[in-house]
């Protein structure tokens, strides 16, 4: 048996794996909760899901609605998932990550949305589209590693797509980080990396997308972090400061 708990501002404090499970004592631990704040007057919502008989949070669900997704997506009219993590191994392969979609899925119909949305991909930091095939969703779309996938509840609606433009990276010459504190992993790595980059006088800038809007219309589709030199995105997700300077070296910074 489990029980769900929805988070809001004032819960901060008494579910730090609300977090990511990053450490509540680290110096950058609260930089999420100040976005997340932002966020619940967009209509975002964290749910976690706990085990009976046992305190630990073994999963949670974090979603908006399209309109304000944090992705580079057009996903109007339907709920958006930014992010489902079911931990450690023990919870996994027990049907606790069906668990929470059905969460959103019951939530989409009480909000009468057209469906639920997520981008998927079977790399690091994000859920794969497994989980939400088995749930009645439909991939729409593939593209650059990632899969789109949709459970629609209208007859005739519009579905989501990708909106990222390999164009637009062309415009970032030299080097450029462009993130958001949506993923918090993202936001500690920004704060731990730009002492590395002054100390060792690159030249890198940093962009911080502030906005839906911009994260819609990032260069990458996970949108909360690229890493782009001359045109070209050399990570898109979270990377350690030991993998941040590998790449600089090999890039030859």
């Amino acid at each position: 048996m489990h029980k769900i708990i929805e988070i809001n501002g004032e819960k901060f404090s008494d579910y730090p794996p609300v977090i990511c499970f990053i450490n509540p004592k680290h110096e950058h631990y609260g930089l999420k909760i100040d976005w997340l704040k932002r966020r619940f007057k967009e209509g975002l919502k964290i749910k976690l899901l706990q085990m009976e008989n046992d305190q630990k949070i073994a999963g949670f669900i974090e979603y908006i609605p399209g309109d304000y997704a944090w992705r580079a997506v057009d996903a109007k009219k339907y709920l958006f998932i930014h992010c489902l993590w079911v931990y450690p191994n023990k919870n996994k392969n027990k049907g606790l990550g069906s668990v929470l979609v059905d969460e959103v899925i019951k939530d989409a119909k009480k909000q009468k949305m057209n469906g639920v949305a997520v981008a998927a991909s079977d790399g690091s930091f994000m859920a794969k589209k497994d989980l939400f095939i088995k749930n009645g969703f439909d991939l729409v779309e593939e593209k650059d590693g990632f899969q789109l996938l949709v459970k629609n509840f209208s007859k005739k609606p519009t579905l989501p797509r990708f909106t990222n433009d390999e164009n637009v990276l062309k415009k970032y010459q030299g080097w450029h980080i462009i993130y958001s504190k949506q993923c918090p992993w993202v936001a500690r790595f920004i704060e731990e990396a730009k002492p590395i980059v002054k100390k060792q006088g690159l030249k890198i800038n940093f962009h911080e997308i502030t906005s839906p809007k911009e994260a819609q219309n990032a260069p990458s589709i996970y949108s909360v972090f690229n890493l782009i030199k001359d045109g070209k995105l050399l990570a898109d997700r979270y990377i350690s400061t030991t993998r941040f300077l590998n790449i600089l070296k090999k890039n030859k910074i």
